[in-house]
Parts: C-alpha cells; sequence; structure tokens
C-alpha cells in the first residue's frame, strides 16, 4: 500500500526515519525542557520553522494537498511521569489566528493560552494536514496516539457520533519509533492514555495548510514565517 493511499483511506501514515539520531538530539536540545504538558507558538524558533519549511517535510505532505503547503502552528508535546496527562476521543478542529474578528463560516471562537480559536469550515480541515515528529519512541506504554481509521471521512462528528463510532470501529495504537513521523488528517478521530512508563514521550506536532484564509484574519504564527 502506498503512504499516499493508505493516508486517504485511512486518515495517517505512519513514515519511518523522517529524522536522524543526530537531528534528534538537536532538536531536543532547541527545544529544551518545558513546564507543563506542551509549548506552543514554536514557527518562532528559526530551527522549528526552518524544519516546518523543509523539502524533507514539504515532499511528504504535498501529494496528500490541492496546492503547496504551508506550517501554520507548531507545538511540543512532553509526556512523562510527572507530566502525565490522557486525551479523550476527538477531532481537531480550530485554527489558530492573530485576533477575533467575526467571519461567516468560522466559529464558535475560544481563546487557548491567551490565543484565539475559531472553527473554520470543513472543506479548509480537509486542506490540512499535520506532522508528528517522534523524538522518542512511541507505544501504548507512554501514551502514544490512538485513532479511528477512516473516520476523518465523515465530517464534524458530534458527541453522540463519536460514542457510536467508538463502539462500532477498531482503534489503531500509533506505534512508532524515534525519528519516524505521524501524518494525518484533523478530522481524524483520535485519543491518548497516560503514561504507564518512566521514558519521555515528546512529540513535535507541526500543522500544514493549502488555503488562503479569508482576508478578516490572519493566522497566529504566519509572522514567524
Amino acid at each position: 500500500m502506498t503512504l499516499s493511499h493508505e493516508n486517504e483511506s485511512q486518515g495517517f501514515a505512519i513514515v519511518s526515519g523522517v529524522i536522524d539520531a543526530a537531528e534528534r538530539e538537536e532538536l531536543i536540545s532547541t527545544l529544551g525542557p518545558i513546564s507543563g504538558a506542551g509549548r506552543r507558538g514554536l514557527l518562532s524558533q528559526p530551527a522549528i520553522a526552518r524544519l516546518a519549511r523543509s523539502s524533507k517535510l514539504l515532499d511528504l505532505i504535498r501529494p496528500h494537498l490541492p496546492s503547496d503547503p504551508f506550517p501554520v502552528r507548531a507545538i511540543y508535546f512532553d509526556k512523562t511521569p510527572d507530566t502525565n496527562w490522557l486525551v479523550p476521543w476527538h477531532q481537531d478542529l480550530t485554527l489558530a489566528l492573530s485576533t477575533k474578528t467575526e467571519t461567516p463560516g468560522f466559529g464558535p471562537w475560544s481563546i487557548k493560552d491567551g490565543v484565539p480559536h475559531a472553527q473554520p469550515p470543513i472543506k479548509l480541515l480537509e486542506q490540512m494536514i499535520t506532522i508528528r515528529i517522534h523524538l522518542d519512541k512511541a507505544d501504548a506504554s507512554n501514551g502514544a496516539l490512538r485513532v479511528l481509521p477512516g473516520s476523518h471521512r465523515l465530517g464534524r462528528l458530534s458527541a453522540e457520533d463519536i460514542q457510536s463510532l467508538r463502539s462500532r470501529n477498531t482503534e489503531f495504537t500509533c506505534v512508532a519509533s524515534a525519528g519516524d513521523a505521524l501524518l494525518m488528517r484533523p478530522l481524524l478521530l483520535h485519543a491518548s492514555s497516560r503514561s504507564t512508563s518512566e521514558s519521555h514521550r515528546r512529540i513535535l506536532h507541526i500543522e500544514f495548510a493549502a488555503f488562503t484564509l479569508p482576508p478578516t484574519l490572519d493566522w497566529y504564527e504566519a509572522a514567524s514565517l
């Protein structure tokens, strides 16, 4: 099965060895320790912006999007025994924007870490891909992502829809080695459990879009690009 077919039919794909050991150690050093679950706004860091704009990542994404992609958000997660959490089943439905400006088709609005977020029309979410770069191995013991394959094709789902899908479908645990990347559609249902391991589960999460926002809106991280 080709990467493109897997991503389109299942909504995700795991790509081996996207970064090597030296690149991984450099990223860990650049990102440094964090307090809490994660850190947002990382496209302001030159090393992260360069990686996000690199052909290494863009060449993985281009086959899945209708036009040239560009990075719009980067988040760093570090799940450890001391900073541990679970994430219930959900879809990634919001965009991080510079200001809250009422715009047809965008909403409801929310604020996360002081940044305005809005849900865009589904047709725009369908023109996005996320890459999750694994800086450590990920498996069931340290809270690897779990997904419901194919759920990205069902649009925006209600809580009742999610419960029904979970009861009728088999979840998949995205086991990955350090240096691997997970490509996923934002509308793919996903969750993660608490870690029961003593090891880190560090993830660099970068979102890419292939569309232009309405003139009333700007990406929160666009100025750093």
